[in-house]
């Protein structure tokens, strides 16, 4: 597909986001294979940061269950890139009116206190990190996004990154501990949802794994300060107003308020 299709679509999904007005599925206009859509993503991140003046600050992993791929009809989760201004930390208060239509997704994030190498093991991942308690908020420029997307949709508008609250990181535990995190999650006080970081492809770590074989395929590497959310405990819901507050066994806790 040439750059001109390419930079067509972005201006689409960043107009979108400038103008806070959802717009139609590119896949009704555009049809997208795999490598395009990330390099739709690119461009668009790009774009961002020449406007905005903001900095790569990490990644988020997507589609880490095998509903959520199965949503997308692909066999491997997917990634979109962290700026400055997706970063919220716990306590602060987040305006809906700067959301299109969020959710909410407890995840774990991995602080980088090291580079980490392209061949990457998981001994090496959590040698390199600490570990905070997350809040993932996907967040997509699309009408009535969720869940009628395709890959190609998602990729391109940079994988429904929003924001992700984050805490602050603490020593990871052992790896085996590290697939047995209970999590639980509160909206103004009442208890919501549960989960455990297995349903994570089995350990958070595996999925930090996963992006670190995929950046290289893009010639990219994670360098040391970025943040990686991890991928979700449980199926996303909507964000309500109120409070919500998170707490992660061994990890740590947050909370962050909508109004």
């Amino acid at each position: 597909m040439n750059n001109n299709i390419i930079e067509e679509i972005v201006t689409k999904i960043y107009q979108a986001r400038e103008t806070k007005t959802p717009i139609e599925f590119i896949r009704n206009e555009y049809n997208l294979d795999e490598s395009t859509a990330y390099a739709v993503q690119d461009e668009l991140i790009k774009k961002i940061q020449e406007v905005h003046n903001e900095e790569i600050v990490g990644y988020k992993i997507s589609m880490t269950s095998k509903e959520t791929q199965a949503i997308a009809n692909t066999h491997e989760p997917a990634y979109g890139t962290l700026l400055t201004s997706n970063i919220v930390e716990s306590g602060n208060n987040i305006s809906l009116s700067n959301l299109f239509a969020p959710l909410v997704e407890p995840e774990l994030v991995f602080i980088l206190t090291e580079d980490l190498s392209p061949t990457a093991t998981e001994e090496e991942i959590l040698n390199k990190s600490k570990i905070a308690a997350g809040l993932e908020i996907p967040d997509s420029r699309y009408i009535d996004w969720f869940p009628n997307f395709s890959l190609a949709d998602l990729l391109s508008d940079d994988t429904a990154t929003g924001l992700v609250v984050v805490s602050e990181g603490v020593t990871p535990p052992s790896l085996d501990e590290l697939a047995n995190i209970k999590m639980e999650l509160f909206h103004n006080g009442e208890k919501i949802s549960e989960g455990v970081s297995s349903a994570v492809l089995d350990n958070p770590v595996s999925a930090v794994l996963w992006l670190v074989k995929k950046l290289a395929s893009h010639n990219k590497i994670l360098k040391k300060g970025m943040m990686i959310s991890s991928g979700t405990f449980i199926s996303p819901l909507p964000v309500q107003v109120g409070k919500y507050e998170v707490s992660y066994s061994s990890i740590g806790k947050l909370e962050v308020t909508f109004s």
